[in-house]
């Protein structure tokens, strides 16, 4: 789903306004020409403006470019596959997502394993989704809503971008923890979706907290909770569904990923850097512009992050019967 213009100009101008820092390289053979950073969603979404935010960051510490391909098709599988086809010599990277650990258990037949062949690098960011409605629909709070469609069997409808998207099994992961029943309506793409939704068509989307700040602001859309552990600091008086569902939570994620046997030295020195941006003020509010947290870890523990989430989502879709289209 694409931001709007507007807020897609504001945080795409934050890109040539990052400070020009130091090209320190702590391996000076390393970068020695252009590095590609491939991302598996189409320009001007929130995922390619992260990878444009770090990508920018690490041309100027490194001092050589790093090159934003975007490589959209099969829910970022064919952006995957080339990076794990990709020699391991650190110049062929991949923008992690929620997708690759969904897709692990969505997909029957992959022509890769994730976390066999992808070697974790670093975090970037964290965001949650925020759960959202109609302004007419009657419930104005998370307990009134799960009350609304426990009362009306088969009468309430969530919208998603697609089968498999973050947006879908956050919504199987409410129904599976709620213990209520809605229909699932799968979208091309979460911005029919969310049209949809401010028509009346549908009753609820889960939908990224980024791409849903100018409708809510608007009014257009009723939020009524965020999916975070915590509260969001874009929507800090919103609770989280987990006030109200006890150990609920999704959030989206972002990383970096690199071909398995890529030397260490190198996922090293990438980590440095990335965790490097993600403490500078100006990178971290750019962060913020996009309703996000930055998420430094190292790089064994952004493995252990995805391997987790790999497994809890492969819960949710064996639970909602769910098959890749």
């Amino acid at each position: 789903m694409k931001l709007p213009r507007r807020t897609f100009l504001h945080l795409a101008a934050g890109v040539a306004a990052l400070p020009v820092a130091s090209r320190i390289a702590s391996a000076p053979s390393y970068p020695s020409r252009p590095v590609r950073l491939i991302v598996g969603f189409a320009p001007g979404g929130t995922t390619d403006i992260t990878a444009r935010l770090i990508g920018q960051w690490l041309s100027e510490r490194l001092g050589q470019q790093f090159v934003i391909e975007n490589r959209t098709g099969a829910a970022t599988n064919i952006a995957t596959e080339a990076v794990v086809r990709a020699p391991a010599d650190g110049y062929t990277l991949l923008l992690v997502t929620a997708s690759n650990a969904i897709n692990a258990t969505l997909y029957d037949k992959l022509n890769f394993n994730f976390i066999r062949d992808i070697a974790p690098v670093a975090g970037i960011i964290r965001y949650p989704l925020v759960m959202q409605v109609n302004p007419a629909f009657p419930a104005k709070t998370v307990p009134e809503f799960i009350n609304h469609v426990k009362s009306n069997p088969g009468k309430v409808s969530y919208g998603s971008g697609g089968i498999g998207t973050s947006i879908h099994v956050a919504s199987e992961l409410f129904k599976m923890m709620a213990g209520v029943d809605m229909i699932h309506v799968p979208y091309r793409g979460g911005a029919p979706a969310m049209t949809d939704l401010m028509a009346g068509q549908i009753q609820v989307v889960f939908n990224p907290v980024p791409e849903s700040m100018e409708f809510i602001k608007a009014g257009k859309l009723r939020p009524l909770a965020v999916t975070s552990a915590t509260r969001s600091e874009a929507l800090p008086d919103i609770p989280t569904v987990g006030d109200f569902v006890p150990g609920f939570e999704a959030i989206a994620i972002q990383g970096i990923g690199a071909p398995r046997n890529t030397p260490a030295e190198i996922v090293d020195q990438l980590n440095k850097e990335i965790n490097a941006g993600l403490a500078d003020p100006r990178l971290k509010a750019r962060f913020t512009d996009l309703g996000a947290s930055v998420f430094p870890v190292s790089p064994a523990g952004f493995g252990k992050f995805v391997a987790e989430e790999t497994e809890k989502w492969g819960k949710v879709i064996s639970f909602s019967g769910a098959k890749s289209e």
